[in-house]
């Protein structure tokens, strides 16, 4: 039985990376957007591995949901669901706050966690935050393979999400309960400084080294 296809909600950057990284290694993907007619050409680019909907047919039509959007639209979307069913709803957005001046959640909870609460039904993981748009579409890099930490309090979503990580290329690390993301987004903000910033670049990532 073929399995749903993977639901991105937002068609920036982040989406349109994480789709066209997905679709390259065979996967589906259905975009879910508030004016699917906007983004058509572009997701029709993606060749026919990708489709476009509304916010609520996109959603209806996975099992695993990808909150690309900005931090305030993804609580929203999040809310707005009466009940989700399980199904995986992972977080990759980050409470940037005006300016990229910092985190507008955290210390004693984070985006995720906000974003948990109120997903009623919704097995929420935190992963594909912590680096680039131009890294998520193309993760090969000749000297190391892309950290992408990965964390959530259901052991079985969590593991499906670090499967499609380590699929579209990165080093997908297993990171524990949801809580975790309380130090994943401010790891997020060290990427935002030393991208752009301080200059490295977009192109710029992390590795991970163990002996």
């Amino acid at each position: 039985m073929n399995r749903p296809p993977i639901a991105i909600l937002g068609a920036g950057n982040v989406g349109m990376a994480l789709a066209r990284a997905f679709v390259a290694k065979g996967e589906s993907v259905i975009f879910g957007v508030p004016d699917p007619a906007k983004y058509a050409a572009a997701v029709a680019a993606l060749g026919t591995g990708a489709g476009i909907g509304t916010t609520q047919e996109a959603i209806a039509a996975g099992d695993l949901i990808i909150l690309a959007t900005p931090y305030s639209a993804a609580e929203g979307i999040a809310r707005s669901v009466p009940d989700w069913d399980n199904r995986i709803l992972v977080d990759a957005t980050n409470p940037l706050a005006p300016g990229l001046a910092g985190l507008s959640v955290g210390t004693t909870s984070s985006g995720a966690e906000e974003i948990a609460r109120v997903a009623n039904g919704a097995r929420v993981v935190k992963a594909f935050n912590t680096t680039g748009a131009e890294n998520m579409a193309d993760s090969h890099y000749a000297g190391g393979t892309i950290f992408m930490p990965v964390c959530g309090d259901d052991a079985e979503a969590r593991a499906r999400v670090i499967a499609l990580a380590t699929l579209i290329g990165f080093d997908a690390v297993d990171c524990g309960d949801l809580k975790t993301a309380r130090y994943l987004e401010p790891f997020a903000m060290t990427w935002i400084h030393m991208a752009i910033k301080l200059g490295q670049g977009r192109r710029f990532a992390f590795a991970r080294l163990q002996r």
